[in-house]
């Protein structure tokens, strides 16, 4: 980056969420946005009831005071709170289950912080659907630049996790644009939300629950941001490119050109993507390629000699490495970001699904992890996107290959509404029974709705 003068993407990205209307949107990206918020809503549901860091959550935030009653929604929940635990809350269940929405430029999850500050937001000040769309564009635009200024491999490199670090000032950008702020203010938040850019990589040693934490907290710390520049907080200038701004210490590959090309016509809303799989986005093209050859082929996993699975090394530093302990993962995280994991149980179900993480520690899914190699392959490196993979497949009756270049549920292939609703219902209905579908119309609607307060009804 060019110290000496680089460009002011702070203001630019606070001017632009201050000033976007629901006009100024294609009529595309308010729905896509809104189909993004309906998938997220799904994993809330099912992980505020399944999830095993929900029961420690609740405790913390009952043992804080933090469980107070309130004005916003937790979804699957039969009571509201104060706004930043809504946030916390919906954003780290939001996320818990790995099964929510990716970005693939930028490797971010942007649905987990930006929704739940937007919707908090929303309750706390009667907005429209329309206005909360809008903010939730206004997030996803801010944080996604921003991620990818970063360059999402230098900045894992360094430790860092994107979803969170980038997400708090998403987060802080939805949250301003529900209360009207300026773009001074939005700015001033940022300068905020840079002091709360938290998200480390180390929850990867022990299959800890950080991760799903620290983007709740973004979703919290956004939403506390926004709420103080409201206030007339004064925050710190040029928090993404200055001196010592977010561009200049999580990364050694920052271009803040990223963060502002193509602004306000350019959608990197369109590009999102939504999981058919609950794990780490990296391990979804080869657990494609591996279902459609078990399929093919005829295969039982029995039949399996070897399998090598080539990954970008972002996916090997998520899910390859050490191989020795990505092919024994002990817990749901462990599982999460386990290649071999993943692969053994596409492999052995011809499918994989939350509820397949019962296998986790089985003796024939250990077997046959032991059978699975995870390699860095070059030729997805320098890629658009970084989440392709090739396979090499040895059984009794041969070898065979496989490229498979993006996961299923990106962009030129999202889900068609169908299949949306099919997978909310799956997550949603276990825990809200007849109530899911209510719930699903009720989202469906969001364009229309005059207030959010009536998700509550």
């Amino acid at each position: 980056m060019n110290a000496k003068n680089p460009p002011a993407v702070t203001q630019q990205l606070a001017g632009f969420a201050a000033s976007l209307r629901f006009d100024d949107l294609p009529t595309e990206v308010p729905l896509r946005a809104r189909d993004l918020t309906i998938d997220l809503i799904g994993s809330i549901v099912r992980a505020g009831a399944e999830a095993n860091s929900t029961p420690a959550l609740l405790a913390m935030a009952a043992r804080l005071g933090m469980d107070g009653p309130g004005e916003a929604t937790v979804f699957g929940f039969n009571r509201r709170y104060a706004p930043p635990t809504a946030a916390l809350f919906n954003g780290m269940l939001g996320h818990s289950l790995d099964f929510d929405d990716t970005h693939s430029d930028s490797s971010t999850h942007p649905s987990a912080p930006v929704v739940p500050a937007a919707l908090a937001a929303a309750e706390m000040t009667g907005a429209s659907g329309r206005d909360t769309l809008t903010a939730i564009v206004a997030g996803y635009e801010v944080m996604l630049r921003i991620a990818n200024a970063l360059d999402p491999t230098a900045h894992y490199a360094r430790g860092f996790h994107p979803t969170a670090t980038a997400g708090v000032f998403g987060a802080a950008a939805a949250a301003g644009r529900i209360f009207g702020l300026s773009a001074g203010e939005i700015a001033s938040a940022f300068g905020v939300a840079a002091s709360q850019a938290a998200g480390s990589l180390q929850f990867l040693v022990n299959g800890a629950w950080n991760k799903r934490y620290q983007v709740g907290a973004a979703a919290m710390n956004g939403l506390i941001a926004a709420s103080l520049a409201r206030e007339g907080f004064v925050g710190a200038a040029e928090a993404i490119e200055g001196k010592h701004g977010l561009l200049v210490g999580y990364t050694d590959g920052a271009d803040p050109e990223r963060a502002i090309a193509g602004l306000g016509s350019v959608w990197e809303t369109m590009k999102i993507g939504l999981k058919p799989y609950p794990a780490c986005r990296y391990t979804h093209a080869a657990v494609d390629g591996l279902i459609a050859l078990r399929s093919e082929l005829g295969l039982v996993a029995d039949e399996v000699q070897a399998v090598t699975v080539g990954l970008h090394r972002n996916g090997i530093t998520l899910t390859g490495a050490p191989l020795s302990e990505k092919r024994r993962a002990g817990s749901i995280v462990e599982g999460q970001f386990s290649m071999p994991f993943a692969a053994a149980v596409a492999l052995t179900l011809g499918r994989f699904g939350w509820d397949d993480y019962a296998l986790l520690a089985r003796a024939e899914i250990d077997a046959l992890c032991d059978r699975i190699d995870v390699v860095r392959d070059e030729s997805l490196e320098g890629l658009r996107h970084p989440f392709g993979a090739t396979l090499k497949l040895s059984t009794r009756q041969g070898t065979v290959t496989r490229r498979i270049p993006d996961p299923s549920g990106e962009p030129e292939t999202f889900p068609t509404a169908e299949a949306l609703a099919a997978k909310f219902m799956t997550l949603a209905r276990p825990v809200l029974n007849d109530g899911a579908a209510g719930l699903h119309e009720r989202l469906a609607g969001l364009v229309d709705m005059p207030t959010l307060r009536a998700l509550r009804d």
